[in-house]
């Protein structure tokens, strides 16, 4: 069988090799970053027996503005229009397999290494699915000027050039100010939130030093990966999501890779059945056992259209 096994040391050998140390060591492990900012919709409602598609409704503003009327006139009639988010619930799971006879030769507890593996293994799904969802907004933003934090934005899910500047503070205000401009929710009272990779933000961490050595923090960080902010902007890191090619980026400044600038109700996370460990059932008289989680659920970018989006991508053309 394919899994842990007592006779190959590297798969469960190791287990029981004296002396042995008692504290039991993992690779290190990022937590979720993405997959906080997801909404759940309906999550009590979007059990079994629900099907595999949901939805949600979209309502634009009123197609006709008010505005004076004149004695004589007439109140004017309007209408506004709705569309439909849709998203697919899916499986997701991952297992390993062990054999009775490691069960029962190896000094450490295999089901709880295993099921701390597999728990690991699942917040880097959750994290890749949600992420995929910021990848479909249709705002690209690329820098220009590294200076002056000029930039172009394109609203086709395309960037109309390669990009030239690392993300740095400058950037980061012009960007907050086509949020503004654009009416995007803030994502907790007046903040967005900006997610990158640590390298990205580099630049921009050189660029707060100055101002974070003579300013009080002044806020508390209640989000996983929270780093800092500045400019009505908290800034998370994250590392489940690998970096782009760095072909992508301007050879002078390959300190940057992607980021995302959003406000609220962004990704829409739609459950039918939680995550959870499942115990397989043994076969082979009690030798092959194994351990799995499991989640059915989906997720869902939640505005589409251009004009409604929440989130800004940071990106570069090839």
């Amino acid at each position: 069988m394919a899994g842990q096994l007592w006779s190959t040391s590297s798969l469960g050998g190791y287990l029981f090799s004296p002396p042995l140390s008692k504290v039991l060591r993992f690779a290190v492990q990022p937590l979720v970053k993405f997959r906080q900012f997801a909404d759940i919709k309906d999550a009590a409602t979007q059990g079994k027996q629900k099907g595999d598609t949901m939805h949600w409704n979209v309502f634009s503003d009123i197609s006709t503005q008010g505005t004076t009327l004149v004695e004589t006139a007439t109140v004017p009639v309007s209408n506004f229009t709705i569309t439909q988010g849709t998203m697919t619930i899916t499986e997701f799971a991952n297992s390993v397999p062990y054999t009775g006879k490691l069960d029962d030769l190896s000094e450490q507890p295999v089901k709880e290494i295993i099921s701390k593996v597999l728990k690991n293994d699942a917040k880097k799904a959750f994290d890749i699915a949600a992420e995929a969802q910021f990848e479909a907004t249709p705002l690209w933003y690329v820098g220009t000027s590294s200076t002056t934090g000029a930039g172009v934005l394109t609203t086709n899910s395309t960037c109309a050039t390669g990009n030239t500047s690392a993300l740095n503070l400058v950037q980061v205000k012009n960007i907050n100010d086509t949020m503004k401009e654009r009416n995007i929710p803030p994502y907790i009272g007046d903040d967005y939130i900006c997610i990158a990779r640590p390298t990205t933000f580099r630049p921009l961490k050189n660029d707060l030093e100055a101002i974070f050595r003579y300013v009080e923090p002044g806020f508390q960080m209640i989000i996983n990966g929270e780093i800092g902010r500045c400019e009505n902007t908290r800034f998370v890191e994250q590392t489940n999501i690998a970096a782009e090619a760095t072909t992508l980026w301007d050879a002078s400044s390959n300190l940057s890779d992607r980021a995302f600038f959003f406000g609220q109700d962004t990704v829409a996370e739609g459950i039918a059945v939680p995550e959870e460990m499942r115990g397989a059932i043994p076969s082979d008289f009690g030798r092959s056992r194994g351990i799995a989680w499991y989640y059915l659920g989906g997720f869902g970018i939640t505005q589409t259209v251009a004009k409604n989006a929440r989130i800004i991508k940071w990106s570069s053309s090839t």
